[in-house]
């Protein structure tokens, strides 16, 4: 047996009743405008749908992205790909792994009466590291080796 529901409407709904509301547009002063309820009820479904057709052409968009950030580097024809990829505001990148070796000379002071215990080299190991000032550098690992005194 088929069950189905029923809606069942307040006796106080009024769908003509005129309500006034905030209206807000980004940062500015908010203003208020009155309308009925059936009118912000096709507003609020409208607004809806168009979320839902945004986030299906972002996932489209994402898929174009992915396609062309394979094919780019063996395509023949990178001129077109880069063409589509700026109308879609799409960034043509790529990851690569990479390993580096950072020489570093520099001095420490040590309170000698302090209980520093005069383990140098986990003092170093312990408060030297690698930071990347550019956004698009990101460290995964560090290692501080090879500690001695110059």
């Amino acid at each position: 047996m088929e069950e189905t529901s029923t809606v069942t409407v307040p006796d106080t709904y009024n769908p003509n009743l005129l309500v006034t509301y905030k209206v807000i547009r980004g940062y500015s002063d908010a203003e208020y405008a009155t309308d009925k309820v059936v009118n912000l009820e096709w507003e609020l479904h409208n607004g809806r749908e168009r979320q839902k057709q945004n986030s299906l052409l972002h996932s489209q968009i994402d898929s174009v992205k992915e396609i062309i950030a394979e094919a780019y580097a063996d395509s023949q024809d990178q001129d077109t790909l880069r063409a589509i990829a700026e109308a879609l505001q799409i960034e043509i990148t790529k990851t690569i792994e990479f390993t580096a070796t950072v020489e570093v000379t520099g001095t420490i002071d040590i309170d000698l009466l302090s209980e520093w215990g005069g383990d140098f080299d986990s003092e170093i190991e312990e408060n030297l590291y690698v930071e990347s000032q550019a956004g698009n550098i990101e460290i995964n690992e560090q290692y501080v080796t090879n500690v001695r005194e110059a």
